[in-house]
């Protein structure tokens, strides 16, 4: 799948630092200690993290949480990156939206249930 299509926005690391006000280091510290998650993509140069992740100056409420779920249930970075930008049926949008709009246990059960 090409994930391209999942996300209007695919960042490098030094764009989300600028965005969250960070130094690139900080960010490389929040990917490792996965309060955030990106991946690689084809064709595209370096690791990069979905545009969705952020909102305004921020990273999406809930989603350290749901990363270390889904990481814990056996996916890798980019299948963790796929789950929460697919639309979901159960959610009825993707997980990122319902973390977004403040669902985080309607989306750690759906996650739980995959």
């Amino acid at each position: 799948m090409d994930l391209r299509a999942l996300d209007d926005e695919w960042l490098p690391l030094p764009e989300v630092a600028n965005r969250l006000g960070l130094q690139p280091r900080e960010v490389r510290a929040l990917v490792r200690d996965q309060r955030l998650v990106g991946t690689r993509l084809e064709g595209v140069e370096g690791y990069r993290v979905p545009g969705s992740f952020l909102v305004g100056d921020r990273l999406v409420d809930g989603l350290r949480g749901s990363i270390i779920q889904l990481r814990d249930a056996g996916m890798d970075d980019t299948a963790i990156v796929e789950w929460l930008l697919s639309p979901h049926a159960e959610l009825g949008e993707a997980p990122i939206r319902a973390l977004e709009a403040g669902r985080t246990h309607a989306v750690r059960r759906a996650a739980i249930a995959d």
